[in-house]
């Protein structure tokens, strides 16, 4: 792909994830996740042997999610992969490229590799020191973005801090291989210490997005806040391309229902948008099933 060609694609990719309506699906689910992904969709451990097996029936179970008649660009923005998915083909083509070439949907890539262990209330990524082939992967096969992920679970200001700003050292690497880092500090839905971990996690965001260059943007993947439009200057800062909320672990009517009440918020749920959907269902079962899920998602976002 010639930098021309790839510039333009990366233009256009921009142009829809900030301007038209929908919602980010969250399709990343990897490692430690798989077997519970797997689980909800109706597949127990005792069907797979080894990783091998499991990846198998994992990209088998993507690609009737992504090949679905209801999985378009028409309500969906973007799709985060998994990096053992984007390394799989989708009816003859790379995972990514099909996601943008065929359906119209913006690839983003889960770059981080788990969480260490709980330090000060939180838990920070474990180190990378894969990303930047990585991203050169990634870019190569035609992503646009990457998605990475810590956990907050009490209130505590050095340990929200440090989740930040890892967090904001790592975008600085991705925007520098030309891609746009997806942050996501989530806040455990069932902290004791929500409403106040919320207070902290925006004012650090906030001290970190002032040194992104005036050319560059980033995402923002936040926990649905306690406080209807609590992260509503994050939407309008100008370095913020696009704040998604996380499902989190509540039901998909929650999620929908906080989520509808945060203006220029949309949805990136991963178990939220999956809820109904089972191995077991015929094809017109999945298609009605996937189709209400992202109907509701999709109008939970417009708000």
């Amino acid at each position: 792909m010639t930098s021309t060609v790839a510039n333009h694609m990366n233009e256009m990719q921009l142009r829809k994830i900030a301007d038209e309506e929908g919602f980010i699906a969250a399709l990343d689910q990897s490692g430690g996740s798989t077997p519970t992904a797997l689980l909800a969709y109706g597949i127990k451990e005792d069907a797979y042997s080894g990783d091998d097996e499991m990846f198998e029936l994992m990209h088998a179970m993507r690609t009737r999610i992504i090949t679905s008649h209801s999985f378009t660009g028409d309500r969906i923005l973007g799709a985060i992969l998994f990096e053992n998915t984007m390394g799989r083909e989708i009816e003859g083509r790379g995972s990514a490229e099909y996601l943008w070439r065929v359906k119209g949907i913006v690839p983003f890539l889960k770059v981080d590799e788990g969480l260490a262990e709980e330090s000060d209330g939180v838990q920070t990524m474990k180190r990378m020191p894969r990303l930047d082939s990585l991203l050169r992967r990634a870019r190569d096969k035609g992503v646009f973005g990457t998605k990475m992920r810590s956990v907050i679970k009490l209130a505590d200001p050095e340990g929200v801090k440090a989740v930040v700003d890892q967090q904001f050292d790592v975008a600085r690497r991705i925007l520098a291989a030309g891609l746009v880092p997806i942050i996501e500090p989530e806040i455990d839905i069932h902290s004791s210490e929500k409403a106040d971990a919320e207070t902290l996690l925006k004012m650090s965001i906030f001290e970190r997005l002032d040194g992104i260059d005036a050319d560059h943007e980033v995402m923002l993947k936040l926990t649905l806040p306690e406080e209807d439009n609590f992260y509503a200057a994050l939407v309008d800062h100008p370095r913020v391309l696009k704040v998604v909320a996380l499902s989190g672990g509540y039901s998909r009517l929650e999620a929908n229902a906080r989520l509808s009440r945060n203006n220029g918020v949309v949805a990136s749920f991963s178990r939220a948008l999956t809820e109904n959907i089972t191995a077991e269902q015929s094809d017109d079962e999945f298609e009605a099933s996937l189709n209400d899920s992202i109907e509701s998602i999709f109008e939970a976002s417009k708000t």
